[in-house]
């Protein structure tokens, strides 16, 4: 996925970067990086990988080198090394940037054919995204109008930061895919993915980016908007249901609180008797707690997660060191287990993999019953437009597999995916069944598309919903 943070201040910049560009840890995997200005105007950078440690001991030891800094980018990216310093015609100028551009290999062919790039930022043989993204900012006279030019090129999604003389330029995906939410406090102005990183550093906040809006923060802290939001809303639904942290706030709407009345909405009218109610951790555990009230059921921790040593399952690239991570984190409570009947909560069922061994686990442990609640639908389509899934084909997805068992083809043409996208088909019905049989599980429900939206609180002309129903 990955997330950004970017700070412009009166005093030193430093602290406010390091911590709120930390606090997009959940985000990213592979790589984190900070930029900043100094006060005479040089740029500084340093790029660490953090695929087994986190940001915050990785650029420990650097702070003293950033010295004190007027503007600063930070970023924890999932693929690219970032942030860039450029030097272009429009001068030096650093850049960050989230997203996913479908069209690369076209962008940078035509950006080579012209003459007027080339490409440095290789890895595994593949070209820096970011970079393309400032070859195409580097067409134009200046930085509002080449941002637009790429936000007008690029298919798929792009949010970016640019820091140039002092200044932050800020501008969210055209569909606004992904937040840009700005923060401000007497001496700061900061511009951010998640909320989050907003309150314990004093900031406040003042305006969610809209979508293809374009805003300058200043040196001396004016928000200047340089282009009016161009597109239609489109944010990922995902953000609410799984990997927006759940103190952060997009659009209004608070992750924690949406995911607690999606659960109260899973257990409506959901008439199984169970035990307990748990939640996987950690991105379970709000959707089981909303749950838990709503059922009057009791919340138990099944399992615990331990946090001091093991990653996050989804850094590796590995499927096997993923699943083995997964395992490896979390520790089962066998007296809670043991003989019960157990409803739990999951943010999804994307691959099953990992689920399938929870499930393994539970019962060699004496669990007498297992149903999972996933809160969303299914996901049937992979995401064209970001990093959300390292699946690397569509089969991988459990939804997908099913499909084309039942149909006994891999030629999965949209007419023959549509009944199983309706909730009230037999087909959708047998789809469901053959995942419960597959993850041995007692019961299996999916949340339906309309109550997720309306969890969330937004319409379906606001959220994407692609990897649900295969509609941008």
């Amino acid at each position: 996925m990955s997330g950004f943070f970017g700070v412009v201040s009166r005093t030193d910049c430093v602290p406010d970067l390091f911590y709120g560009t930390d606090y997009h840890s959940h985000l990213g995997t592979r790589r984190g990086g900070m930029a900043v200005t100094k006060h005479d105007g040089k740029l500084f950078r340093r790029i660490h990988d953090i695929t087994n440690d986190p940001f915050r001991s990785k650029f420990d030891e650097d702070l003293d080198l950033f010295g004190s800094a007027t503007a600063g980018l930070g970023i924890i990216s999932d693929f690219e090394d970032q942030p860039l310093i450029i030097t272009s015609p429009l001068g030096t100028y650093s850049l960050v940037f989230v997203g996913k551009i479908i069209n690369i290999l076209e962008l940078t062919t035509e950006i080579l054919k012209q003459g007027r790039g080339h490409f440095t930022e290789m890895d595994n043989a593949e070209v820096n995204a970011a970079e393309v993204v400032a070859a195409l900012i580097n067409q134009k006279d200046n930085f509002v109008e080449g941002i637009a030019y790429a936000q007008e090129r690029i298919h798929g999604s792009c949010s970016i930061l640019v820091m140039s003389q002092g200044g932050i330029f800020a501008s969210r995906d055209k569909k606004g895919r992904t937040p840009i939410i700005v923060g401000v406090k007497s001496d700061a102005v900061a511009v951010a993915m998640e909320s989050t990183s907003f309150p314990n550093l004093d900031f406040t906040y003042k305006c969610d980016v809209g979508p293809g809006e374009i805003l300058h923060i200043t040196p001396d802290l004016k928000i200047i908007q340089k282009q009016a939001p161009t597109g239609c809303k489109r944010t990922c639904a995902f953000l609410w249901v799984y990997y927006g942290y759940p103190s952060s706030t997009y659009e209004g709407v608070s992750t924690e609180i949406a995911r607690y009345e999606n659960g109260r909405l899973i257990a409506e009218n959901d008439q199984i008797d169970v035990d307990c109610v748990c939640g996987v951790p950690d991105s379970g555990v709000a959707h089981a707690i909303g749950y838990s009230n709503a059922a009057h059921k009791p919340y138990r921790r099944a399992f615990v997660k331990y946090t001091p040593t093991w990653p996050r399952s989804f850094m590796p690239q590995n499927q096997a060191v993923r699943d083995l991570v997964a395992r490896m984190k979390l520790i089962p409570v066998q007296d809670i287990i043991k003989d019960q009947r157990l409803l739990m909560c999951d943010d999804s069922i994307v691959r099953g993999t990992q689920l399938k061994d929870t499930v393994i686990r539970l019962k060699s442990l004496g669990a007498k019953e297992l149903h999972m609640r996933s809160a969303s639908p299914p996901i049937v389509f992979g995401c064209p437009f970001l990093n959300f899934s390292r699946s690397r084909t569509e089969f991988d997805l459990a939804a997908r597999r099913a499909i084309a068992k039942i149909e006994n083809t891999t030629e999965l043409t949209d007419d023959l995916i549509a009944p199983y996208l309706d909730f009230e088909s037999p087909k959708y019905n047998q789809m469901v069944d053959l995942i419960c049989k597959e993850l041995n599980l007692t019961s299996l429900k999916f949340q339906k598309l309309e109550r997720l939206l309306s969890a969330i609180g937004k319409t379906k002309d606001e959220v994407c919903t692609f990897c649900f129903d295969g509609k941008d």
